[in-house]
């Protein structure tokens, strides 16, 4: 058991039993169902994700955020979600203050003669990289491959929590919406109420990864007492929990769970958080789960996607 589990009551998932046989990932299963239908969040231990790699990427996204504004800004924000997003960039439905945070934004790395962005699909293109930074590019592009990996062999086994064949979510990853961010949060005020580095929300997509460092911050509103409680880290894991795409793919079998982020530490706090997104063009219809009854008209993962950013993030009201 990775050293600090006993410090949160949200459950800790080995991922070690997914490179045994079928009932490894049985077990797996068990325990995502269980914390699915329970908290609605989990950590996962033996991810796969060399500490090297997290290492280097957190660093070298650390370096950027503490370049001047000035150069920040030749990478800020375009309409595909890629680069710098400034603080006060983004304001959470029902919060009094935009969140304090910034954050550096990528996606899956399709040039512009690619037939999906050729085609006009939103939120696909090119990355961003700042030239007077040129380590940020292979640091983030190796955990955004090492985290995709996860979220893969991770979908197989909640696929097979919902009763599903475990490549059922396969085919609608072939372009995944992949987003991987680095979030920078500095020190806020502790005697404001209405401030929050991340204010009270759901998640967007299918399913959230997130590495954090040791500042802590974290926190879930539990479902059955309504309460906030801590999600502090815990060294070795991530992160885990259900967004409100896969909430409503699932017909609410797994929903997503409301979540904040203060940084009350006194110092600056790090994360990377990855939305492991299908296709843009992925149909999302309870009634492909089995749902008799579905709670939701069909969709598709693009679409839904969209309709939250634009709700969100204030580059997108920009003329």
């Amino acid at each position: 058991m990775p050293d600090g589990a006993r410090a949160t009551s949200l459950p800790i998932i080995d991922l070690a039993p997914l490179a045994e046989a079928a009932s490894g990932e049985a077990r797996v299963a068990a325990a995502i169902h269980a914390a699915c239908t329970g908290p609605g969040f989990f950590y996962v231990a033996n991810h796969g994700i060399p500490d090297a790699v997290i290492r280097t990427a957190t660093e070298a996204a650390r370096r950027f955020f503490h370049l001047p504004a000035e150069v920040k800004r030749n990478t800020k924000a375009n309409l595909v979600h890629r680069g710098w997003h400034a603080a006060g960039g983004a304001v959470m439905k029902g919060a009094k203050k935009p969140d304090l945070k910034e954050f550096y934004s990528m996606g899956l790395d399709l040039p512009a003669d690619h037939p999906a962005v050729l085609g006009g699909e939103k939120l696909r293109g090119p990355n961003q990289w700042p030239a007077e930074q040129p380590d940020l590019r292979p640091a983030m592009e190796a955990y955004f491959a090492a985290v995709g990996a996860c979220g893969a062999k991770l979908l197989c086994a909640v696929a097979v929590s919902l009763g599903l064949p475990r490549d059922f979510f396969a085919p609608h990853y072939s372009l995944p919406l992949q987003r991987t961010q680095a979030i920078f949060y500095p020190p806020q005020p502790p005697d404001d109420d209405d401030q929050f580095g991340l204010a009270a929300h759901t998640d967007f997509g299918c399913i959230t990864l997130l590495w954090q460092d040791d500042s802590g911050g974290l926190e879930v509103r539990e479902r059955q007492t309504g309460e906030w409680i801590p999600a502090p880290p815990i060294p070795g894991t991530l992160v885990v929990n259900v967004g409100d795409l896969l909430g409503r793919w699932s017909n609410d079998r797994f929903a997503s769970t409301p979540h904040r982020v203060r940084n009350l530490s006194g110092h600056e706090r790090m994360s990377i958080a990855t939305f492991y997104d299908p296709d843009f063009a992925a149909p999302i219809d309870p009634r492909a789960l089995g749902a008799s009854d579905p709670h939701y008209a069909p969709t598709t993962a693009g679409a839904h996607i969209l309709a939250c950013f634009d709700a969100a993030f204030a580059y997108r009201k920009q003329s």
